[in-house]
């Protein structure tokens, strides 16, 4: 990034990506906010409030996909908010993880969710702290 004045387009990709990851998987696999399976399963990260949150997410990735470089700071807050999400995702699975068949049975859609939403976060996280690193050493 030698030019922290311009954004790079792929780099402003990669934010409208993480955007369409938050928004519309999350409108996709909580069914428009009405698959109950999704916040009973694991209430404390996919409650109704933690769904549209999620989208908020999303909608700020939008934000500054064109002026990410000039706020490497909420970047990284970016990357840190990811590495949460997986940290929960992984957490998630080491102790709920024998609990996918019989979600599959219930919601084939929200036990695919549960098996791979983290490994999303954790490119998004690295994505995004690689972002920040580089934009901060340009400036």
């Amino acid at each position: 990034m030698a030019d922290p004045v311009h954004p790079r387009p792929l780099v402003t990709k990669g934010f409208l990506l993480a955007g369409a990851y938050n928004v519309f998987g999350m409108l996709l696999f909580s069914q428009l906010f009405m698959n109950p399976l999704l916040a009973s399963t694991d209430p404390a990260v996919f409650s109704w409030l933690g769904q549209v949150g999620i989208v908020l997410w999303g909608l700020a990735y939008w934000a500054v996909a064109n002026t990410y470089h000039h706020v490497p700071k909420l970047v990284a807050v970016f990357a840190f908010e990811k590495l949460v999400y997986t940290l929960a995702w992984l957490r998630w699975l080491s102790e709920k993880a024998q609990t996918l068949p019989a979600i599959a049975n219930e919601s084939p859609l929200t036990a695919v969710f549960f098996s791979v939403y983290g490994a999303g976060e954790l490119v998004f996280c690295l994505f995004f702290a690689w972002t920040a690193l580089q934009v901060g050493k340009a400036r």
